[in-house]
């Protein structure tokens, strides 16, 4: 197996891997990964995903790529989980625990919000801003081309992973709109399904 140094891709790559997908193709995906440094700048980083994630989209299902890049989340632990956990253990109703998760900011960005249909919105930033950054990369509307909406399923399940502990209920995760996908005219948002 490859040696990735950025460390983004690496994680990919193992996300691949632990999905079982067959060897030929995580080879096809991870494609020229192996020559960007930690060092370079955010724009080539962002270029070899944008890559990568094309290819992704052509050669995966959609539920296989969405549960890959899930896979990719970072922060799981530290002070967020910390924070997941008390909102879980001191929140009683649904209702009362989305209110905890909008107030814990360092956790879930800008806001947390039940919808009237029941699915929870996530936002990382309010709405109406003149440009809207990746919190991944720094980038925003300097991007050349924008990112396939598959590389933020990365930071829907960095979400996910926290909210399910929050609420104390599986949920699904559609990425909404991303800083990266919009070319840095959208926020990043995220609505999540409560798993029946």
């Amino acid at each position: 197996m490859l040696k990735y140094e950025y460390g983004r891709i690496a994680k990919l790559s193992d996300s691949l891997e632990k999905a079982g997908i067959p060897k030929g193709v995580i080879k096809q995906i991870m494609k020229g990964g192996e020559g960007i440094r930690k060092g370079m700048a955010p724009e080539v980083k962002a270029e070899w995903m944008k890559t990568a994630m094309l290819r992704m989209n052509k050669l995966l299902d959609k539920d296989v790529r969405q549960a890959v890049r899930e896979a990719c989340a970072c922060c799981l632990g530290g002070r967020r989980l910390k924070t997941s956990k008390a909102i879980a253990r001191h929140n009683g109703t649904l209702r009362d625990r989305v209110k905890a998760a909008n107030e814990a900011k360092l956790v879930f960005g800008h806001g947390v919000k039940m919808q009237k249909d029941g699915r929870i919105l996530v936002s990382f930033a309010p709405e109406g801003l003149p440009e809207y950054r990746c919190a991944c990369f720094g980038l925003g509307r300097s991007v050349k081309e924008p990112l396939p909406i598959t590389y933020c399923y990365c930071c829907g399940g960095h979400v996910k992973h926290h909210l399910q502990i929050a609420l104390g209920r599986k949920l699904e995760c559609q990425v909404r709109s991303s800083a990266l996908s919009s070319g840095g005219r959208k926020p990043c948002t995220f609505l999540f399904s409560l798993e029946k």
